[in-house]
């Protein structure tokens, strides 16, 4: 029902824009977030983006590099992501949840596969 797309190989500094395309479910009565895992590492929070848009949370680490927006026509999300540094390299998901502004992974209903973002030095 979650499906994301856009992650690749990139050089540090360089941009990646990834996709979520939702299916199966009302997708304007859901906040989406996203989240990363990074080999070794627990899956960590993002952003988290409101069911209207109107409000968005970002993790400290963001510092201002990713933009999440959505578009409630086309059930899909997406996250602009600047400045990439090779931190940034995880598996990104996409997730779906009833609540408000929900940072938990445990307050997630449904979650896509993720997509591999690499970052190069």
């Amino acid at each position: 029902q979650l499906v994301e797309s856009g992650g690749g190989l990139v050089q540090a500094g360089g941009s990646l824009r990834l996709s979520c395309a939702t299916s199966g479910l009302t997708f304007n009565n859901y906040a989406m977030g996203w989240f990363r895992q990074a080999p070794g590492k627990e899956r960590e929070f993002v952003v988290v983006i409101r069911r209207d848009g109107g409000i968005t949370f970002y993790a400290d680490f963001v510092n201002r590099r990713f933009t999440i927006s959505r578009d409630n026509a086309k059930n899909t999300v997406y996250l602009q992501m600047n400045s990439l540094k090779p931190e940034d390299t995880a598996v990104y998901y996409c997730a779906a949840s009833p609540g408000t502004m929900p940072r938990r992974r445990t307050d997630y209903t449904y979650w896509g596969q993720g997509t591999q973002v690499t970052v190069s030095s």
